[in-house]
């Protein structure tokens, strides 16, 4: 065997070492896949990318990719060995979905794997499976759009059918009209879409055009967003902590339905702004440089981890007028009763705004969890809006599309606090622009007297 040939099986271990984590350990995608390209820097630019490729892709993919093993396999995907099973998904990706993968490499490659886990009695049974789809993938036929259409998206596009069925209520689709079929289609063709990498300026330190040439100079193609001036779209980098750039703090890494957020806030100079779930630091070392060094703005969150990363990202970024401390944000503060301009309330939701970008959500969540979620922001919303003054703003968000988290959350808060107004709302969806799914609602609280 090459040394070449070394190089990819050991990337392809890598590769069912991660999906074993995320499928059955419970660990999450994002942060095991950067563990290990962290732990493995020393690796070729190419094989690190590999590895992401295929770990995210056979997530991403994962309902299209275990109905092609259950037609042609004796054993179905529930009923396998986990490492068997991800074995034989990360090889179906490779066979299906990477054009540059030679069949016959991934099979080979399967079984080797397989042997060398301690499944050599089983290598048969992983050669069979995987040579059997190369010969018939291209004639595997999708179920019928218009007898089983929720079944047809689910498999067409890998989101589990009750999320479909869930948005189809939610929005008040009829598949019989087109226009409505083909923006939920929209939606989920955009989760399948790979996001872009958003960067924001930090404006206290230079201008917008000056990171564009600074990151040109670097290497780094940045594409200006119109939406927001200070946003760029990147592409062309290896390793985001490589770039000078980055190290001295010169932008932020932050969606642009995040910066959205803070900007419905419209925080003004002065202004007192308290993040009250604000790991890892986006919106909060965004308010704070908008407020040009004035002000104040408390970043909270509930573990010294997380206050952490909240530091990390403050002193990176060269922010003087935040603070940061850990709190558990249902627990109400008095001494800060009254005293916030704005509090920013970006709570711990669902996500299903940002499976794109954690492609392991799809099967995680369930919609036993997302009701104690709404139940949990409920909680939250209860406690910390006594921290907003008369006049001030509360912005409620999440990156989540569900009715229920969502609209109905806000609903329901301005029904049981009548001190606060609902300003604004908004959903947007994957596939709006460059942005994540996300929604923001900014309540104003009445003036006394």
């Amino acid at each position: 065997m090459t040394d070449a040939a070394g190089t990819r099986a050991n990337t392809r271990e890598l590769v069912v070492s991660i999906l074993l984590e995320i499928t059955r350990d419970g660990a999450y995608s994002h942060k095991v896949i950067g563990e290990v390209l962290e732990k493995y820097q020393y690796l070729p630019k190419k094989d690190r990318a590999f590895i992401t490729r295929v770990v995210e892709g056979t997530l991403e993919n994962r309902i299209q990719i275990d109905d092609l093993i259950d037609r042609f396999s004796k054993v179905p995907v529930k009923k396998q060995r986990p490492v068997i099973r991800c074995i034989l998904q990360s090889a179906v990706y490779q066979i299906c979905y990477l054009d540059a993968v030679p069949d016959a490499a991934a099979c080979n490659e399967a079984v080797a794997l397989a042997k060398k886990k301690g499944f050599r009695n089983l290598s048969g049974f992983v050669n069979g499976v995987l040579r059997t789809i190369s010969r018939n993938k291209g004639q595997v036929q999708l179920p019928d759009p218009r007898k089983e259409p929720e079944r047809y998206l689910s498999i067409r596009y890998s989101i589990p059918e009750w999320m479909i069925r869930m948005w189809k209520t939610d929005f008040s689709y009829d598949w019989a009209l087109e226009a409505d079929w083909q923006q939920m289609q929209r939606m989920l063709q955009a989760f399948q879409t790979p996001a872009p990498l958003v960067i924001r300026t930090n404006e206290s330190l230079c201008t917008p055009q000056g990171l564009q040439a600074r990151l040109k100079a670097e290497g780094v193609e940045a594409k200006p967003l119109k939406e927001l001036p200070y946003a760029f779209q990147i592409s062309g980098y290896d390793y985001l902590g490589a770039l000078e750039s980055f190290r001295e703090g010169l932008f932020y890494i932050q969606d642009i339905s995040s910066m959205l957020a803070v900007e419905a806030a419209r925080p003004k100079a002065g202004d007192f702004v308290l993040d009250v779930c604000a790991a890892p630091g986006g919106k909060a070392v965004h308010t704070a440089q908008l407020l040009r060094g004035t002000g104040r703005v408390l970043a909270r969150d509930l573990t010294e981890e997380k206050a952490a990363l909240l530091l990390q990202n403050k002193n990176r970024c060269r922010v003087s007028n935040m603070q940061v401390q850990v709190w558990d944000a249902r627990i109400l503060d008095t001494s800060l009763s009254g005293q916030a301009d704005i509090v920013l309330a970006d709570l711990p939701c669902s996500g299903l705004g940002v499976m794109r970008r954690k492609k392991d959500i799809r099967d995680k969540m369930t919609p036993e969890k997302m009701q104690g979620l709404v139940e949990l922001q409920r909680e939250i919303l209860a406690t910390v809006c006594a921290y907003v003054r008369p006049g001030g703003r509360l912005v409620y968000s999440t990156c989540t599309i569900h009715r229920a988290e969502n609209e109905e959350n806000a609903q329901w808060f301005a029904q049981e606090h009548p001190q606060f107004r609902l300003e604004s709302s908004r959903q947007l969806l994957p596939g709006d622009a460059y942005g994540d799914g996300f929604y923001i609602a900014v309540f104003k609280r009445r003036e006394i007297g």
